[in-house]
């Protein structure tokens, strides 16, 4: 079983930064893939970025090149660094585990034990 636990949310001015921190507890095997994902009012889920234990990391295009994922060495904790904010980055932001080795392109479905998020909200 695995526990994860999202804070560092917050309400920002576009263009600036913010980080996200997500604590797992658990057996770790069942995390060996840990990503970030987002939900906007009346939009679907959808995967920002991933990390995997072979150590790959994935973006979604409207986030590359401003966000960047990492973890610690032990992945208890997941960070998602958050640069150059837009309004359009305005969603609660959940963080999400499983124990195959995903990307950020498998999106919601791979992802078996999620957080209980985070709101993140850019004015413009």
């Amino acid at each position: 079983q695995v526990q994860l636990v999202e804070s560092g949310g917050g309400s920002v001015q576009a263009g600036d930064s913010l980080r996200l921190t997500c604590a797992a507890s658990g057996n770790s095997y069942m995390r060996r893939s840990m990503g970030w994902f987002r939900q906007a009012p009346g939009k679907e889920r959808e995967g920002i970025a991933a990390v995997n234990n072979g150590g790959s990391t994935s973006y979604a295009d409207s986030v590359k090149g401003r966000f960047t994922i990492s973890t610690d060495n032990a992945k208890t904790t997941l960070y998602l660094e958050m640069n150059r904010l837009k309004p359009e980055d305005t969603a609660m932001y959940y963080c999400a585990a499983d124990r195959a080795l995903w990307g950020v392109a498998a999106g919601v479905p791979a992802f078996d034990t999620w957080g209980q998020g985070t709101q993140v909200t850019v004015s413009s």
